[in-house]
């Protein structure tokens, strides 16, 4: 699930995968996000695919190849949801990872943070990439769980840990000629826009961070922005102003809720 209430890209390149970890013939270019991308994103339940928006974010792993191509089909890009922080039990791959990089809970249950400096959580995500996203079709990623310094994880990630790692998610989506968005730690936003297409945040409104986003809006990236507890009328005169694309889910994220201020 996602992260609930809890340089440079260089045009006409791709990133190189690191050794070892799938690398493949170059890719091309990730798709390149207008900075008013209307989107709508579904994480549970049968995907409902008449919302007009212009990109979906769906789980990768529920997604299969037949729903992806569906949504091309309606002229719609399609985000591969990957938590990438933490550990879920009911992942098919969930045997794959050891002991040693399972922390605490995260709050969710049978989720538990990962240690991210190990090398073995690297090999796992690239594959996931590839498997769930790439060989999907799938025109992005969303990285869940990217923050994992600032929370009690079990392990005693650093910023630049979470920097190396995160830095890393981009240039391994790159490799596959997918695009990424950052998804929350905006403390980070200055120092990671140049690896990545876009954000989405949760909350910003409500916890005071939308501005931390600045750097992604000034290159002309889109900033997405998931707000929960808020109504629209406390949030979305902000976020048409400063040019963030502000919507209302409800925290399932199972399509109950889609209130888009746009």
């Amino acid at each position: 699930m996602s992260g609930r209430v809890l340089a440079m890209i260089v045009v006409g390149l791709a990133w190189p995968a690191l050794p070892g970890l799938g690398a493949r013939a170059a890719s091309p270019a990730p798709w390149q996000p207008p900075q008013h991308l209307t989107w709508y994103w579904q994480l549970q339940g049968a995907i409902n695919n008449s919302i007009p928006a212009a990109a979906y974010d769906v789980d990768g792993f529920d997604t299969g190849s037949r729903e992806v191509a569906r949504l091309h089909a309606l002229g719609k890009h399609v985000i591969c949801y990957i938590d990438v922080g933490t550990w879920e039990n009911w992942r098919p791959d969930a045997h794959e990872f050891p002991s040693s990089v399972l922390g605490r809970p995260n709050g969710w249950p049978g989720e538990r943070w990962l240690d991210i400096r190990q090398q073995v959580v690297r090999r796992i995500m690239a594959h996931r990439f590839r498997q769930q996203c790439q060989d999907k079709g799938f025109d992005a990623i969303e990285p869940d769980n990217i923050d994992g310094y600032q929370n009690h994880t079990g392990f005693p990630l650093t910023a630049r840990d979470q920097l190396s790692y995160n830095e890393w998610v981009a240039r391994q989506a790159h490799s596959l000629g997918l695009a990424v968005f950052q998804k929350n730690d905006p403390s980070q936003a200055t120092r990671l826009e140049p690896y990545f297409e876009g954000v989405l945040d949760e909350q910003c409104n409500q916890y005071h961070e939308c501005s931390a986003f600045s750097p992604y809006l000034q290159e002309g990236k889109p900033v997405l922005n998931a707000e929960y507890r808020l109504g629209t009328s406390q949030f979305c005169a902000h976020d048409r102003a400063r040019g963030i694309m502000g919507a209302r889910y409800n925290l399932a994220l199972n399509g109950r809720r889609y209130e888009p201020c746009w």
